[in-house]
């Protein structure tokens, strides 16, 4: 079943000319081996490139969605650069596809917004306590398992860049470990790992651990342009062990 099978709303073409063709020439893009170096040497307007290469976040096909995500990143924080106001407008539309009133399902806009972030240090100091809020019960949680596993993965691409911004905000991460989903509660040991010791509690997490150190469900992650597979209690052992470690 594709994302727009599911609800969403299927991507609407670029428009005007060449916009067909520029859809191809993306598509291309994010198909060949040095895919970032290709995208960062076009010579075209990154508020060109933005409109058509969202559409590919909808993409059944996994490697070219996710290779879309880190393309929106490249591009956007290249447009902040440029025109921050611009930048955020496309923030605030991801925001909006979250939304209930949208009338469709943000398929792929979580991860956007993690790498986005992880690009570009002041949209992710503007926009990080929003990431946050979608898994957050006091604050707005988005009650989609697919949308939420975005949102975890999306913190923890940003804990690996930016990890000060989530030292304070550990709370609804550590709540995922309790959390019905098993890839929820992978992500969550993951991000912990990213952030190390800074503003872990070991005598509040050991007992949250525990449990998951029988957990033999793995999570598959996509990871410096790869898929990556971790297994959750290799991931809770590894963080006990760490957090143990910091307190000698």
């Amino acid at each position: 079943m594709s994302r727009t099978d599911k609800g969403g709303k299927a991507c609407i073409n670029p428009t005007g000319p060449g916009g067909f063709e520029l859809k191809r020439l993306l598509r291309s893009v994010l198909a060949s081996p040095d895919f970032e170096k290709t995208l960062k040497g076009l010579d075209i307007p990154p508020q060109k490139i933005i409109s058509p290469l969202l559409c590919f976040l909808y993409e059944t096909d996994e490697l070219i969605r996710w290779r879309a995500v880190r393309g929106v990143g490249i591009t956007v924080s290249a447009l902040a650069e440029e025109d921050l106001e611009a930048a955020r407008i496309i923030m605030r539309r991801f925001i909006w596809s979250l939304n209930d009133e949208s009338g469709g399902i943000g398929w792929g806009a979580p991860e956007a917004m993690g790498e986005i972030m992880a690009e570009n240090g002041t949209l992710a100091g503007e926009y990080h306590r929003i990431l946050v809020s979608y898994i957050d019960e006091n604050g707005n949680p988005l009650e989609n398992d697919e949308l939420e596993r975005g949102v975890m993965w999306a913190i923890g691409r940003l804990a690996r860049k930016r990890p000060e911004l989530f030292r304070e905000k550990t709370r609804p991460i550590l709540a995922q470990l309790n959390s019905a989903d098993p890839a929820k509660r992978g992500l969550a040991l993951r991000t912990l790992l990213l952030l190390r010791e800074g503003g872990l509690d070991l005598g509040r997490l050991a007992p949250l651990l525990e449990p998951l150190l029988e957990d033999q469900t793995r999570i598959r992650i996509f990871e410096d342009g790869v898929f990556v597979e971790y297994k959750t209690c290799r991931l809770a052992s590894e963080l006990l062990d760490r957090l143990s470690d910091s307190r000698r």
